[in-house]
């Protein structure tokens, strides 16, 4: 069982370093504005990223035309991916 659940904290972390750097092509991506999101692989992307996007536009107001909302967003997952080790390293 301690084997069992060692490996999903360690795939979890692995799929948060993936998921932060799904975001950080989304943030980058942006930044062109003759790219069009609604065309493959740019959609999948954007479908993705999204949702986990969404929960923190609510938060965190437009300031001067920026969204700051992905700041949040990386914190997050910062936090979330210096945890698990710290927590699987307690087991």
């Amino acid at each position: 069982m301690e084997i069992g659940l060692l490996l999903l904290l360690s795939a979890s972390v692995y799929f948060l370093k993936i998921y932060f750097l799904m975001l950080i092509a989304r943030i980058l991506l942006y930044w062109f504005p003759n790219i069009s999101f609604y065309d493959q692989p740019f959609y999948s992307l954007v479908r993705v990223t999204d949702p986990y996007l969404r929960l923190f536009r609510n938060i965190l107001p437009i300031f001067l035309g920026m969204d700051l909302s992905p700041l949040l967003a990386f914190l997050l997952i910062q936090i979330a991916m210096e945890a698990i080790p710290k927590l699987s390293a307690s087991i």
